[in-house]
């Protein structure tokens, strides 16, 4: 699957992502699902309400804020498709923990943050039956 994003969306997750060193941060997809792609149209970001001394590691957003959002999505003519997150000074692949706490068919960017500067980009989905995540095409146009 193609996970279509533009060059400015992408920057702006970087630099989201850039901010919220050494911790973790992250936020919504929101685009639309099209067959074999999903097209990113907004990004929406989200702060990080993991126990503080825990936000190293770990991101964590409230239920309050699935549902807001998800009412965005729907006013913009959007679908909430996915997340996005940080690993500070850590490969962009889902840990155990994103396993456990993700759904399948969302769309998970995982951006590797080190030393507070945004490196390797991934895009995520996790199986149905949730045993494992799928890398997925990451595709940046103009």
């Amino acid at each position: 699957m193609q996970i279509i994003l533009t060059s400015d969306l992408q920057a702006r997750i970087k630099a989201q992502m850039e901010g919220t060193y050494p911790n973790e941060g992250g936020g919504f997809l929101l685009g639309t699902p099209n067959g074999d792609s999903v097209q990113i149209n907004e990004i929406i970001q989200i702060d990080n309400v993991f126990e503080a001394e825990e936000q190293y590691h770990r991101y964590a957003m409230t239920p309050q804020d699935w549902m807001r959002l998800e009412d965005e999505a729907d006013a913009r003519g959007l679908s909430l498709v996915g997340y996005y997150h940080s690993h500070p000074n850590a490969r962009a692949i889902p840990s155990v923990y994103d396993r456990d706490h993700a759904l399948p068919n969302f769309v998970y960017i995982i951006t590797q943050v080190n030393e507070g500067k945004a490196a390797e980009q991934r895009v995520w989905r996790l199986q149905n039956d949730r045993s494992q995540f799928d890398e997925q095409e990451l595709v940046v146009r103009e």
